[in-house]
């Protein structure tokens, strides 16, 4: 530690700029501010605005009902948003990991996709539910809770297989508690995409590469959900 101490003070006398690095992720920014709603889905016609690519066990059930979307699935599933986004977006929905005994009921994987897109095939809408399936996928992923709510987790998908880790997180602060209403903001501001949880800022990456077009979508294994109020935003200039 001591060493440490001497080595920032060296680059501070020296005029080097450094970054201060707070549990895997650059300190943290504000939300951008919110422009133009874009999109909203309150659940109340059904899911016309989603296709469901689940695979098929017994035991799960993926439904709208009072307002909420649910998703109580055996094995994994995803919830694409139909609409294609281009830009600088802020997306925004709560969601619930429901704990209430029930087959599905298991604290883990509040999962989600976006700026996905398939470099080998316009039409994304092709897949079963087996998360390997969305590995040839050029993707932004955050694994909320994941490996049994041991860890939260930002990748990359580079669409040809290759999922890179850019941050994990494993303390209990950023990982998931049951029957808790989460706002969920996921921001893309030029080649900066950002993750928050209930305002506060979990990763923030700087893309070289950055992803500016893709699809939306839920991701689940194993878990029983909610979904509610889910908002497409232009971020104000």
């Amino acid at each position: 530690m001591e060493s440490l101490i001497q080595v920032l003070r060296y680059l501070r006398s020296a005029g080097v700029c450094f970054l201060l690095i707070l549990g895997g992720a650059l300190a943290a920014q504000p939300l951008p501010e919110r422009g133009k709603l874009l999109f909203r889905d309150t659940f109340q016609a059904g899911l016309g605005h989603w296709v469901v690519e689940a695979e098929p066990r017994p035991n799960t059930t993926i439904k709208t009902q009072q307002k909420q979307l649910v998703l109580d699935v055996a094995g994994g599933a995803t919830v694409w948003l139909k609409r294609k986004w281009t830009g600088d977006l802020l997306i925004e929905y709560k969601r619930q990991v429901v704990m209430a005994g029930g087959p599905n009921d298991r604290l883990s994987d509040l999962n989600q996709f976006w700026m996905a897109t398939d470099p080998r095939n316009p039409n994304l809408f092709t897949r079963r539910g087996p998360f390997a399936d969305y590995d040839s996928l050029s993707l932004y992923y955050v694994g909320f809770g994941g490996n049994e709510n041991t860890t939260t987790r930002f990748r990359k998908y580079l669409g040809t297989g290759e999922r890179v880790i850019h941050h994990s997180l494993s303390e209990p602060r950023y990982l998931l508690k049951p029957n808790h209403w989460y706002t969920i903001t996921i921001t893309v501001v030029g080649g900066t995409t950002a993750f928050y949880v209930d305002g506060k800022e979990f990763f923030s990456y700087q893309d070289p590469e950055p992803l500016r077009e893709g699809y939306f979508g839920l991701r689940i294994f194993d878990s029983h959900q909610r979904v509610s109020d889910v908002r497409v935003y232009e971020i104000k200039k």
